[in-house]
């Protein structure tokens, strides 16, 4: 690197390479080191040289054609000068002395001109772009993209479908509007439209929050993640739920006498008949049995049992489901028929549901017509609940739900579990 001395300092003189050519006009670029030692030029020299790179690449970026991309650009291109980003309104209202120094910081071009990319960066030079509700959610997928890490495709597809539903319905209230345009009535538009549909019987107010929820976190995603700066009228919008809203257990009465009956579950297939009974003592969710993996599950162990855990392709609905559950009755007569799993259901849960719930309701197994499969699981939990020496860490273990507090060692053993169902196993 050539090092050239200026007066009392030297400088690096160099060509402009041919990639950055078109956003800079100088064939050659003098750059001040601020020292008259040469031991410490030479130290600088690679640091300088790297800095003055990273500003050419910025401009760079900023030749996109996309307004987001351009937007971006400039808020690099300003902190690779050592600055925020601001809006040419705010710079305005800058003191004079920080108006100064970004104008300072502005590279001149080969005719002495200040720099249009660097001015643009330093000095709010780049418009706000109108980015719209669904292209809001085109790029929320890549922003959000952790959330989806670990699962397998119809568990993508179910994460999806509910956030896609309703951005579909708020721009059908509202139309596909520029986020910077939605106003607070629009949001209330919104509320009430999903209000006329709680009172005609169409939905659930847990259904409309959900809507309002995916809305709100999407919009609110994005306008942060891309730094938009947006006041969203997002809050107070959601409605009250009633405990109706909350899956039903059966009662083992009825598990005993209907479900259980001989030749009642004859029309499932084995598989789907399989998962069926093994909820009914293991309280698992049907996406947790159905993504069951031979090395899941443990039937020659002096404790049968399932060990519920996460792997590629398949996610739990957080990091406490993963656990172990002693297997007993109905379900061990089932899982012994089924030791290397589930291959029909293990990357669609959502179809065993429904094939499930289809039949429930054909065949007169729904104890009443909110039930559904996944009240099976809520009975196991009762039945837990009904044991006097069931401990609720033990209890909430099973279930895989929260303890509400930090667990402390390792909770109740594999044979102390197994011993507590089998009392009360059907």
């Amino acid at each position: 690197m050539k090092l050239t001395k200026r007066g009392n300092t030297f400088n690096i003189v160099r060509r402009v390479p041919v990639k950055y050519q078109n956003v800079e006009s100088r064939e050659q670029v003098w750059l001040n080191l601020h020292t008259d030692s040469e031991t410490d030029a030479k130290r600088k020299a690679p640091d300088v040289w790297d800095h003055q790179k990273a500003i050419w690449e910025a401009r760079l970026a900023g030749e996109s054609d996309d307004k987001l991309a351009k937007l971006e650009a400039a808020r690099e291109l300003a902190s690779v000068h050592g600055f925020k980003f601001m809006s040419a309104p705010k710079v305005a209202a800058l003191p004079v002395d920080q108006l100064l120094k970004r104008m300072e910081a502005v590279q001149e071009d080969s005719k002495g001109n200040p720099q249009q990319h660097d001015a643009a960066a330093l000095l709010g030079g780049v418009a706000q772009p109108e980015l719209t509700i669904s292209e809001a959610l085109e790029m929320y997928w890549t922003l959000a993209k952790d959330k989806t890490f670990g699962k397998s495709d119809d568990q993508i597809r179910k994460w999806r479908n509910p956030r896609i539903r309703a951005v579909k319905n708020l721009i059908h209230v509202i139309g596909d509007k520029a986020l910077h345009d939605i106003e607070p009535d629009d949001t209330l538009d919104f509320r009430d439209w999903l209000a006329t549909r709680i009172q005609a019987g169409e939905i659930k107010p847990s259904s409309a929050n959900k809507d309002l929820n995916h809305m709100g976190a999407i919009l609110k995603t994005v306008n942060t993640m891309k730094r938009l700066g947006l006041h969203l009228p997002l809050s107070d919008l959601s409605f009250k739920t009633e405990d109706t809203d909350t899956r039903l257990p059966f009662s083992d009465k009825w598990i005993k006498e209907q479900v259980m009956a001989d030749g009642a579950l004859d029309g499932l297939n084995d598989e789907a008949r399989c998962i069926v009974l093994l909820m009914i003592n293991t309280g698992a969710r049907p996406s947790e049995l159905a993504g069951l993996r031979s090395q899941d599950i443990h039937l020659t162990a002096n404790i049968p049992h399932i060990a519920i855990t996460p792997y590629e392709g398949h996610s739990l609905k957080n990091a406490i489901a993963k656990r172990d559950v002693p297997v007993t009755g109905v379900s061990l007569e089932a899982i012994r028929q089924f030791p290397d799993g589930f291959p029909r259901y293990a990357g669609s849960s959502a179809s065993l549901s429904g094939i499930v719930n289809k039949y429930f309701r054909d065949n007169g197994l729904k104890e009443t017509p909110d039930h559904t499969l996944y009240g099976l699981r809520h009975s196991f939990e009762d039945r837990m609940l009904a044991e006097p020496t069931m401990d609720e860490r033990i209890r909430r273990d099973l279930m895989g739900h929260s303890l509400g507090r930090q667990r402390y060692g390792q909770g109740a053993t594999l044979a102390h579990a197994d011993q507590l169902l089998q009392a009360k196993a059907l």
